[in-house]
């Protein structure tokens, strides 16, 4: 039926160019031959078997995102002509978002990986240090132990940052093999004087088979709550989302640490932007400093800083949505791969403003699900049998 080609794909799923809306003529394609041909007739570059060039430099030509520049420059010259008035302000910073994502089909649409928007993001946060410690610092207005709580704060974003791109957990053959030999162990178990009962092995063998189950691309035996993301081309243990902002998947190795770093960076980001305020608008409440500075466009640096505070605060607000979801998934011993299916299969509700909330088989309890959490150390989701259970 027609409506089938409209359904979106599992997060299993591979997906080809043949698969998207865009393509309505449905043609037969294989993406990557397709890819790498037109890449090479738009740089005019000759063929992997004919090539000189060296592969330290092929690769690090390949690996440069040379339209990042553009967007680098402008953020900049885009905030300061954003600070000659209070329209141009509100102007610019209501349809930056919308720029930024526009840019971003436009230059990097097509690449599975992209450092797109983790190069900006950190671009905008030593951007607003910079302005921080070169504008708002000589006013005399912020202590000293304010910049060392500042600063501290974004060292540790960017530890925890460097920690979250380690890597999510990929599931590699080794747990295929090391699950081969618990079965072997767990079935030695069961036999008790040798014998077992029929209901009881029936049992145990239902719960070894689910343990793992096959993923369809890569071809491996992946453990409970693992998932295949297409845009890395790996399964990861205990799959969440794939995040652009860090290039990375978030999995069971690396989610802690990406709840850490949001967190740190909201933190800091609040007490950044109420510092700024404070000293730009003294005599104002921070409640309502942001919404009325009178004589903060008097002076150029002022509305600069004002501005960005501004652009920090859209910021920071989409990342403390980031940080609400993950909270609501973590109090709920859920994923967000898991909430996106069961909002697909109708078993999720959407609650708080576009939150998935879902209550599955994984859930027991608030504070058992933070401890799980916390410590890595999940329930198996299938039954665990012992001894006594057979007799």
């Amino acid at each position: 039926m027609q409506w089938e080609k409209l359904k979106p794909p599992e997060p299993d799923d591979p997906m080809c160019c043949c698969e998207c809306d865009l393509d309505q003529y449905g043609c037969c394609c294989d993406c990557e031959d397709l890819d790498e041909a037109f890449t090479r007739w738009l740089r005019d570059r000759p063929s992997k078997g004919g090539s000189c060039q060296s592969p330290v430099l092929g690769a690090i030509i390949d690996r440069m995102e040379i339209s990042l520049i553009p967007a680098l420059l402008l953020l900049p010259l885009l905030l300061r002509v954003a600070a000659l008035h209070l329209l141009l302000g509100v102007t610019i910073l209501t349809a930056l978002p919308g720029m930024v994502l526009w840019y971003y089909y436009a230059t990097h649409r097509k690449k599975k990986r992209t450092l797109f928007f983790l190069t900006l993001s950190l671009y905008s946060l030593f951007y607003m240090y910079y302005l921080f410690i070169t504008e708002i610092l000589p006013r005399g207005n912020v202590s000293q132990l304010q910049v060392c709580a500042v600063t501290t704060g974004v060292i540790l974003t960017l530890v925890s940052l460097i920690q979250t791109k380690r890597g999510p957990g990929f599931v590699t053959p080794c747990l295929h093999v090391a699950h081969s030999h618990s079965q072997e162990a767990e079935k030695d178990s069961t036999h008790l004087n040798g014998c077992i009962q029929s209901a009881a092995a029936t049992g145990i063998k239902n719960a070894l088979t689910t343990k793992l189950s096959s993923c369809p691309v890569c071809k491996i035996m992946r453990p409970p709550r693992a998932g295949h993301c297409r845009t890395c081309g790996s399964c990861v243990q205990r799959l969440d989302h794939h995040c652009v902002w860090i290039n990375s998947c978030v999995g069971q190795a690396n989610h802690r640490s990406f709840l850490l770093s949001l967190s740190v960076f909201v933190v800091t980001s609040l007490y950044g932007i109420s510092l700024v305020l404070s000293s730009l608008c003294p005599r104002q409440y921070l409640m309502t400093a942001l919404l009325y500075c009178p004589g903060v466009y008097t002076q150029s640096s002022s509305a600069l800083c004002f501005t960005c505070a501004w652009y920090s605060s859209i910021v920071t607000g989409g990342l403390f949505y980031m940080w609400l979801v993950q909270v609501v998934n973590i109090s709920l011993n859920v994923t967000e791969r898991e909430a996106q299916l069961a909002l697909r299969n109708k078993t999720g509700q959407r609650r708080l403003g576009g939150l998935v909330i879902s209550t599955g088989q994984f859930s027991r309890g608030f504070c058992q699900n933070w401890a799980e959490f916390l410590t890595m150390a999940y329930a198996p989701v299938s039954p665990r049998y012992s001894l006594t259970d057979l007799v």
